[in-house]
This record gives structure tokens, C-alpha cells and sequence, in this order.
């Protein structure tokens, strides 16, 4: 494949023109199955959607951590998740934490780098009694941290209980598409995929930025990757978690298919191609599938998680603010990164972690989950 081809790709993406589909299939399709001519290389590949990330975020990093603010009971079937009713993961159930504890791990989160704190609540959607408490909880964090970003995931929401928490100061809410209208009822059967849709376009109306992505590894199609990708595009989602299946046993997903880091890489490359402007996330399962490549995906992705994700452990802080530090990228914070790591207070780690060879992806226990309070001092899990 000449430079033109790839020249082309930066071109289109940061002109609006829309790839089309059998473009799509082509940047996702592995080098080594194609004829030489119709081979995508991987290296200039993630050259031409730097291009693009570079012109539109800089050299910027925004870190997310996010807060399980329940764990379990819920009533919802989604097939990936170790909180659905269908998943038989052991994993520690707990009820809805307290607003103290909720804004204690707010001033955790601000002090580790994170620009933007991710509220996570289980269960089918927010009824008006958790929309005036959540909002009462966006309200303290805003005023004790006012530029801290908030974002919250809580199911579905009307279009009235969005714009309660628009009002509150909600900065984001998340919402994941998942994947496309047509594979849905193969990873959810509670509610639909036009369900999602509402609550995104709840927020939308209310003035709430959207961020909403897909997770990758499900058994879906090509085509189905790429038809999640432009739906989110004609979205104009701000935010977009690119997640890659975790493996996480006793859920009814637990083995990703077709997750290689050079397919990896090539996803997150289209993402970017097409949604130039977005906010591109590098979402969970990024050091199980990308392994030792996994540096390479901040190249077509300008955002992260910091200390794993809902249920599962992530690389260390240390290593993930090393890795960003050592490949010359810097991250949106108030917080300088040399002061980060200094405050970890451990050395770097080696280059292969426990975590990084597991087939199998580490469960939080009661201290990363909760994080503000003693493991001691917790309550006896009731269910």
C-alpha cells in the first residue's frame, strides 16, 4: 500500500467525508489474509490516525477513574457484565455507597490525575429519588472541585431526569451503545438497543455531553463494529470508550474472539478516522489484549482509565503514568505527572505484570472498589 492510500484516510477523516463501508472492512481486515497490494499496514496506519488525534487533542492524555457506586443486584441481562443477574462471577456485592464516601473517592480521583470522575450505578435505569440524590452528590463535588469533570453512568434516563442532572452541573452521561441495533439481542434481552438510543438522546436535549462507546470481542461482525462506529459518529458523541471483551469467568461472555493487538490497534484507528473529534478512550481489556503493544494505542486514542475498571483490575498507576510519561504524551490535569509518580511511592514496575499474561481477568476485592474506607471497617455484604 503506497502513502497516498493512508494521505487519503487523513484527508477524508478531517474534511467530514464519511468512509465507506468496504473502506471500513478493508482497515479492519488482518494484513496477512489479504492480497499484497490490499494490505493496510498496521505502523502507517497508526501513523494516519495520529495525524488526525494530533491536529484535534494535541499531545493530551485525559485519565478517567471511575467509582463502582454499587456492585451487583441488577436486574438487567447484559451478557458481558459480572453485575448481571445471568453472571455467576464472584465478585463483592454491596449496596449503594454513602455521599461521603462518594466524594471522598472524588478527592482520591482529582489527586491521582483523573480529569474527569466516573460515577458507575447498577440497575435498569435512575428513578426520580437516585436523580435527586445523585444530583445533590453533583453538586457538592462541583463546588469543592469546579473544574473536575463528572460523568455518570446510570442506566436509563428520561428526559426529565437528565435535565434535573444538566441542572446540577452533570458534565457527561454515559451510555454505551455496545455494539449495532442488529447484533444487540444477541448480548441483552431486559431492553433493547432503542432503549439506549432514548437515554442518549435524553441527554442530548438536556445539554449533557455524551459519552457513549462499544466493547469489541462479542462475536459480532466487521460490519457490525463499523455500523456501531458510525451511529455514535451521527451522535456526535464527545466521549468514546472503545472497550475489548474482558474475560471474566462465570459471565455468559467470558471468551473475546478475534482480539489480537494488531486487530485491536486497527479498531481504534478506524474509531478515530471516524469520529476525528471525538474523545477516544482506550477502554477495559487494553493489557490483556494489547499486551506489549499496548503504548502504540494512544497514538489513535487521547483517553484512558486509571486503576482498573467496574469489576476488574487494570496495570498499575505507576506503570500506566509511566508508559504516558515515557512516550512523550502529557495528560490534562492539575496534577503534574512527575509528581504522580513520585506519590505512588513504588518503583516501576517490570514491562510484564501478573495481570498482563492472565487469560483471565483479576477481580477488584473490597479495597480497590472501595478505596475511601478501611477494608475492615465494611459492612457484612447483604444481598
Amino acid at each position: 500500500m503506497n502513502q497516498k492510500f493512508y494521505d487519503d484516510l487523513i484527508h477524508r477523516s478531517m474534511t467530514g467525508h464519511q468512509l465507506e463501508d468496504a473502506l471500513c472492512q478493508r482497515i479492519l481486515t488482518d494484513s496477512q489474509t489479504c492480497l499484497p497490494d490490499r494490505q493496510v499496514e498496521l505502523l502507517p496506519l497508526i501513523n494516519a490516525a495520529y495525524t488526525v488525534r494530533q491536529h484535534y487533542r494535541g499531545k493530551e492524555v485525559i485519565i478517567h477513574i471511575i467509582n463502582n457506586a454499587q456492585n451487583g443486584h441488577c436486574q438487567e441481562d447484559c451478557h458481558y457484565c459480572a453485575q448481571a443477574k445471568s453472571s455467576q462471577a464472584d465478585i463483592q456485592e454491596y449496596g449503594l455507597k454513602s455521599d461521603e464516601e462518594m466524594l471522598e473517592e472524588a478527592r482520591q480521583a482529582y489527586a491521582k490525575g483523573a480529569f474527569r470522575y466516573c460515577m458507575v450505578y447498577a440497575g435498569r435505569g435512575a428513578l426520580p429519588a437516585r436523580i435527586k440524590r445523585l444530583s445533590g452528590l453533583i453538586r457538592k463535588i462541583k463546588e469543592e472541585y469546579p473544574c473536575q469533570e463528572i460523568c455518570v453512568s446510570t442506566g436509563l434516563v428520561t428526559p426529565e431526569g437528565a435535565l434535573e442532572l444538566k441542572k446540577a452541573g452533570l458534565d457527561q452521561l454515559n451510555h454505551n451503545l455496545n455494539t449495532s441495533e442488529g447484533f444487540y439481542p444477541r448480548i441483552c434481552t431486559t431492553h433493547t438497543f432503542a432503549d439506549r438510543l432514548n437515554t442518549l438522546q435524553a441527554a442530548r436535549l438536556a445539554g449533557i455531553h455524551l459519552c457513549s462507546g462499544v466493547i469489541v470481542g462479542m462475536g459480532e461482525s466487521h460490519n457490525d463494529i463499523i455500523e456501531a462506529a458510525k451511529r455514535l459518529r451521527s451522535l456526535k458523541v464527545e466521549s468514546l470508550p472503545v472497550n475489548f471483551l474482558v474475560p471474566i469467568d462465570g459471565n455468559q461472555l467470558s471468551v473475546p474472539q478475534g482480539l489480537t493487538p494488531e486487530f485491536c490497534l486497527k479498531v481504534l484507528c478506524l474509531f478515530r478516522f471516524l469520529n476525528p473529534q471525538a474523545e477516544i478512550r482506550i477502554g477495559a481489556g487494553r493489557e490483556i489484549h494489547l499486551r506489549n503493544m499496548e503504548i502504540l494505542a494512544l497514538y489513535p486514542a487521547n483517553s484512558l482509565f486509571l486503576q482498573g475498571y467496574l469489576n476488574t483490575k487494570g496495570s498499575s498507576n505507576a506503570r500506566t503514568l509511566q508508559m504516558i510519561k515515557d512516550a512523550g504524551f502529557e495528560i490534562k490535569s492539575d496534577v503534574n505527572i512527575d509528581d504522580l509518580l513520585v506519590e505512588t511511592r513504588q518503583p516501576v514496575v517490570s514491562v510484564v505484570e501478573p495481570y498482563l499474561v492472565s487469560t483471565k481477568a483479576a477481580i477488584k476485592d473490597l479495597k480497590d472498589l472501595r478505596p475511601a474506607l478501611v477494608v475492615s471497617e465494611v459492612e457484612p455484604l447483604k444481598s
